[in-house]
């Protein structure tokens, strides 16, 4: 009985695993049916739904070459560069395509290209059995979608997406179009993309000279560009044309006769000793070898519009590096052909630049470079009219562009910025306030110094103007400590658009040495720079830099950027108007004496870092502002420069351009007015002051009247906009006589204040 029991149960057990292993088969090949049923109603969607990829759009916007334009002075355009990629391909219809060349492929790639769908499934088939996608299988048809994707991974789903993308493409062009636009991007080698060019590459012919030989080398090229390429290996790209013929004559496209012809025939490349170029070839290599490498100016645009479509377009980096190298642009930049031109001749031939000696770094990676320069024209509504980013002659494309992506520290140039300009805005400072050149204490020390090591003397008074024209580190630090740093980085961040502040982190901006003195943590840009001091000429509106006015497709029927000019207030119009005088006698009198622009009123100042690491000015005139850099890539000591190199070169490249513009003045704004004030006390003048100067003020900030100079100590440096005072020297009660003239000192054509950072 025991033993019918457990017979009875083995066979229940034996039955119940059978019943659950056929249910489960019966799950899984329900599951199966409903994912494959699934798969095949999205397979059947996919191909015949909406295009994927359109070729006539591909057609009408790929590899076209983009042209940049700029008007001239009379306003016609001139063409100052044209782009194309590194991928050398020039469309060609496929009527322009020899009958030979196009059977060559289709006998060689895909032989049942004329009767399948989009997909080989015999071929397809025999890939996944043997191989596993990892070899053949492709058609043209598919073989194109990777051209034009450029997705090449060894994936199952990559294959799976190929398929469906040449299901739909077929559903949607014919087959004349498909093989145009394959025979138009298919990569052949030596950067070769499309047959057209790679005729001219391998033989230096049209198309429709080459023979059924020469149209089966071309075809034997695709299935390794490098390995069969015929220039570097001439024997392999035989072997496979021999086979590419072979399969003509089979499938039917070429004779027995044509086929030994073809074999037989005597191939000459553009490499081999019997190659002779046609007129037309020798006219094209000519004209290549006189092409010059493109400006920095182009640079600067390319980069400007990559940034641009990632941005505005959601493109990644490289869709939009292809859309600017390849989308048949058309580029209408803001250059000024002669200005440009100007900045070149200097920048090029090094005119104005000290004879500075090649130095060498002692580092790891040993360099010796030449010292090196940047600077960027701009008018006063944020129009990039040139910009050069290095100095001698621009020996590549895409050059590193120092005006725009090599942040230097900039010494006393960002005084106006961070100092001057914030506190005359928050009615701290006039002109004529009389300020202590004396060094504050910090940590202990007295900081910082001026031009020859001082550090100034206690109860020695200034006018603010005098420190501004010869840039007194003591008074720009009390400018500073009166601000607060935060409120000087505020500005430069808020209203003047610094980017490269450091705002966080132990080594941050938020300090005396980088408001005061601009011994900045990374430093700032040329392009930075010019932009922010435009509000001192423009009545205090911020405009962004640009460089082109409207970008287009190649027929102007799509729009992709239209600029238009649009400022923003970050200055009262009197606080600009008294900057702009204020940096006037920077030139006249102070650290830019003989920089100035010849005929013309020009505002600017000059900048020096800690050890003469970098030089530095930045102004304008009524016309133009610019900035100017001057160091060498590794910040190293000019040693073999008197005075200020950067200054010679802002004379030397705006003077040019200034030559044949007529006579214009900064239009005042209404906000500001010119008055004279009590060399003493730094007000007003009243009616018994015996010693007074002329200064510019802001209408709503006047300082008072004075009523009783006699008992107070005569103001270093008080002068007029004009570069006169109405005395020179006066006694003070207490029998001291003090100069009311002007004092040569801080950096100039004589010599640069020597920043001490980090104190």
């Amino acid at each position: 009985m025991k033993n019918q029991s457990r017979s009875k149960g083995n066979a229940n057990k034996k039955k119940g695993a059978k019943t659950i292993l056929f249910s489960a088969l019966i799950v899984i090949l329900l599951t199966c049916f409903i994912v494959g049923f699934c798969l095949l109603i999205y397979v059947i969607s996919f191909k015949n739904g909406d295009v994927a990829i359109d070729l006539d759009s591909y057609k009408n916007n790929q590899n076209q070459t983009s042209i940049l334009y700029a008007k001239n002075s009379d306003n016609s355009l001139t063409e100052i560069g044209r782009l194309h990629g590194e991928e050398n391909r020039i469309w060609v219809n496929l009527d322009g395509i020899p009958d030979d060349l196009q059977k060559a492929f289709v006998a060689l790639e895909d032989k049942r290209f004329k009767k399948h769908r989009g997909v080989d499934w015999v071929r397809t088939t025999s890939a996944v059995v043997k191989d596993h996608f990892k070899t053949g299988g492709s058609t043209i048809t598919q073989q194109l979608i990777k051209n034009l994707t450029h997705e090449n991974e060894v994936t199952f789903s990559r294959k799976f997406n190929e398929i469906l993308y040449a299901l739909n493409l077929e559903k949607h062009f014919s087959k004349d179009e498909i093989l145009e636009a394959y025979l138009n991007t298919i990569p052949l080698g030596s950067g070769c993309y499309g047959v057209n060019t790679a005729s001219q590459t391998y033989f230096g012919k049209e198309l429709k000279e080459l023979n059924t030989a020469e149209c089966a080398v071309l075809a034997s090229i695709t299935k390794a560009p490098t390995r069969y390429n015929p220039l570097i290996n001439p024997e392999y790209n035989k072997e496979r044309q021999e086979t590419c013929l072979r399969m003509m004559r089979e499938q039917g496209y070429i004779t027995e006769t044509e086929y030994n012809d073809a074999k037989n025939f005597k191939l000459v490349f553009t490499n081999s000793p019997d190659y002779v170029p046609s007129e037309k070839v020798k006219k094209e290599q000519k004209k290549s070898n006189k092409k010059e490498v493109q400006s920095y100016y182009v640079d600067y645009v390319i980069d400007t519009l990559i940034k641009d479509f990632m941005e505005q377009y959601g493109y990644d980096e490289k869709e939009a590096w292809k859309m600017v190298y390849y989308g048949g642009l058309k580029i209408y930049t803001v250059a000024n052909p002669s200005v440009q031109a100007s900045m070149e001749n200097v920048y090029e031939n090094r005119i104005t630049f000290p004879n500075e000696p090649n130095k060498v770094e002692v580092s790891a990676d040993d360099t010796n470079e030449k010292v090196q320069s940047a600077m960027v024209v701009m008018d006063y509504k944020g129009r990039v009219v040139g910009i050069v980013g290095g100095a001698g002659p621009k020996s590549r494309a895409r050059d590193l562009n120092r005006a725009v992506k090599s942040p230097r520290q900039p010494g006393s140039a960002i005084k106006p910025l961070s100092a001057y300009a914030p506190a005359i805005e928050e009615n701290l400072i006039t002109w004529s306030k009389p300020m202590e050149d004396f060094a504050i204490i910090v940590n202990g020390e007295r900081w910082p110094e001026n031009y020859g090591g001082s550090i100034g003397a206690e109860g020695k008074y200034v006018s603010v103007q005098h420190a501004v024209a010869q840039s007194l580190n003591t008074v720009s630090a009390r400018v500073v400590q009166e601000l607060t740093a935060k409120k000087c980085v505020e500005f430069l961040t808020n209203k003047f658009h610094i980017s490269t502040l450091s705002l966080e982190g132990k080594n941050n901006d938020y300090n005396f040495s980088s408001m005061a003195v601009g011994g900045m943590t990374r430093g700032v840009t040329a392009i930075d720079m010019v932009a922010a001091y435009a509000t001192f000429g423009n009545g205090g509106y911020y405009y962004k830099p640009y460089c082109y006015s409207k970008v287009t497709n190649f027929d102007g029927s799509v729009v992709y950027f239209d600029n238009k000019e649009s400022g923003k207030r970050v200055l009262q119009a009197g606080t600009a108007d008294v900057m702009n005088e204020m940096m006037r006698t920077v030139i006249t009198s102070g650290t830019g004496k003989g920089f100035g622009v010849n005929n013309f009123t020009t505002f600017a100042k000059t900048g020096t870092t800690s050890d003469n690491k970098d030089k530095w000015i930045v102004g304008g005139t009524p016309y133009y502002v610019a900035a100017v850099w001057y160091g060498y890539d590794k910040p190293i000591s000019i040693t073999n420069a008197s005075g200020n190199p950067a200054g010679r070169i802002f004379a030397a490249v705006m003077n040019p351009i200034h030559k044949d513009l007529a006579k214009k003045e900064f239009t005042k704004s209404g906000s500001s007015i010119q008055k004279a004030y009590c060399t003493k006390t730094g007000l007003l003048a009243g009616e018994n002051c015996g010693s007074t100067a002329m200064g510019w003020f802001k209408t709503d900030s006047l300082p008072g009247t004075c009523s009783n100079c006699f008992s107070s100590q005569e103001v270093s440096g008080n002068q007029n906009s004009s570069d006169t005072t109405t005395t020179t020297t006066t006694t003070t009660e207490s029998g001291v006589s003090v100069s009311g003239g002007i004092t040569t000192r801080g950096e100039g054509p004589l010599g640069n204040i020597n920043f001490r950072f980090g104190f």
